[in-house]
């Protein structure tokens, strides 16, 4: 059986909400493995329904840029945020954007476009012996429409097209600008408020589709209900939970009751001309990367030979 430290007790509580001993029952069920006992947890209805966490788990900066009808967001990675407030780092965050916005999402074609004489690789490698921190370009995105906008949002920006969020939206109209300018980002702040995994519900990843069908029917079993009336608990569960992460079907954050889909409809209503929400990006910096974290208490005492209590 894995060793359940107080560490990990006190981080799956964080990213669950739920009590410390349910945590760490929910780690030895588990066998310490986190995203099972985060499952355990929903399963038994005692953590709040996925979503990533919105706690960063690396540093750098979120770049964002459009020009016409097209645009790029891009995340550089630096192992602190000290870096992410250094000039030379924005500015390259800010010239990767650019390249991006001209060449698209390839990293290795990214990395070999050239920046004052030198590729962007070998400028990447000057900042990280200039800077004294590694840093990496961890991945970028570009959308463009025939006809419309593609509307850029940061939240919270640490300097213009510069943040720990960065969103797009791409709108395909023959609407005015202005009004797809609007529109854009009003649906761009839900975008970084909401969190969706999907434009619609055909997006959605169908491994996240699974997984959650596997939670579901754990919990609905748990009721002692007929099989058919499980199912169909199981199929009403997924129902929602598709509404709820696709991004179309999601409640406008600004009203909490009119569906994207409905808002895009409008607009063109009241503007006469067809508006397409044709394609979205949001980029939160340190997504999905698991961050090292140091427990200096815990260090100090093993290098003295003092135990840890495990919770």
């Amino acid at each position: 059986m894995a060793d359940i430290t107080a560490a990990a007790v006190k981080d799956l509580r964080e990213k669950s909400g739920a009590g410390m001993m349910d945590c760490k029952k929910a780690l030895t069920e588990a066998n310490g493995d986190m995203d099972a006992a985060m499952d355990w947890l929903r399963a038994k209805g005692l953590a709040a329904a996925a979503k990533k966490s919105s706690r960063t788990a690396a540093e750098g900066l979120v770049g964002v840029e459009v020009s016409g009808t097209k645009g790029a967001a891009v995340e550089v990675n630096s192992e602190t945020d000290f870096v992410a407030k250094n000039e030379q780092f924005q500015t390259f965050v800010r010239d990767v954007t650019s390249v991006a916005l001209e060449l698209g999402d390839s990293l290795d074609t990214i990395k070999a476009a050239h920046l004052g004489g030198k590729t962007v690789e070998e400028v990447l490698t000057t900042n990280i012996a200039t800077i004294g921190e590694n840093q990496a370009i961890r991945r970028a995105r570009r959308l463009e429409v025939s006809a419309g906008a593609v509307v850029p949002y940061v939240h919270n920006a640490a300097a213009p097209g510069l943040g720990k969020i960065g969103v797009l939206v791409a709108l395909e109209s023959d609407a005015d600008h202005d009004l797809l300018a609007g529109l854009g980002k009003q649906i761009a702040m839900h975008i970084a408020a909401a969190f969706p995994l999907a434009l619609d519900e055909s997006g959605l990843d169908q491994d996240v589709i699974k997984r959650e069908r596997a939670i579901a029917t754990e919990k609905a079993a748990e009721s002692g209900k007929p099989a058919d009336i499980i199912e169909k608990m199981v199929d009403g569960a997924i129902k929602k939970f598709a509404k709820e992460n696709a991004l179309l079907s999601q409640l406008f954050v600004m009203d909490g009751k009119t569906p994207i889909a409905d808002v895009v409809a409008k607009a063109a209503k009241d503007a006469g001309k067809s508006i397409v929400l044709k394609d979205y990006v949001r980029f939160q910096l340190g997504e999905g990367i698991e961050k090292e974290v140091s427990d200096f208490a815990a260090e100090v005492a093993a290098a003295s030979g003092v135990p840890q209590p495990t919770a």
